[in-house]
């Protein structure tokens, strides 16, 4: 039977894949709608949810949307697969046990750090700092665990 630790990187590592499989349905949605018009579609997306469009956030929804060409469609889509292949990368060493991906994922993850702080500061929602806060506590546990298992290692070599 796999001991906690194991346990909890493997946790871990199927929340990396979670997020895999999310960023590729929002790369496979974006390349579908290339081509379409982002305004119309949100504006019917709107009007079913029932939302006044000319509130102050709806608002900006669908400006936002009107401001959405194929370009930036497609960067978003292709940056999605990117970010994808980075979790699956991820996702499935941990899960698998391997120290590499522990160590990768406590450098990836803490590269991102810097950028969600920023994001924090320039807009905080509680969403955006629930998400720094657990980046923060994986990463914190991968290098306990990584120091916690290479000390056991070195005392067992020098016995």
């Amino acid at each position: 039977m796999a001991s906690h630790n194991t346990r909890l990187i493997r946790l871990i590592g199927l929340f990396k894949l979670l997020k895999a499989v999310l960023l590729i349905a929002v790369g496979v949605g974006a390349l579908k709608m290339i081509h379409s018009d982002m305004t119309e579609i949100a504006f019917r997306i709107v009007t079913k949810l029932g939302l006044d469009p000319g509130g102050r956030y709806v608002g900006k929804l669908l400006v936002g949307a009107a401001n959405l060409t194929p370009d930036k469609i497609r960067e978003l889509g292709v940056g999605s697969f990117l970010y994808a292949a980075l979790f699956l990368t991820e996702g499935i060493g941990l899960c698998m046990a391997k120290r590499w991906a522990e160590w990768f994922s406590v450098i990836i993850t803490s590269s991102l750090v810097p950028f969600e702080i920023y994001e924090i500061h320039r807009h905080p929602t509680v969403l955006k700092f629930g998400a720094l806060l657990v980046n923060l506590a994986v990463v914190a546990y991968l290098v306990y665990r990584i120091r916690t298992d290479d000390k056991a290692a070195s005392e067992v070599s020098k016995q």
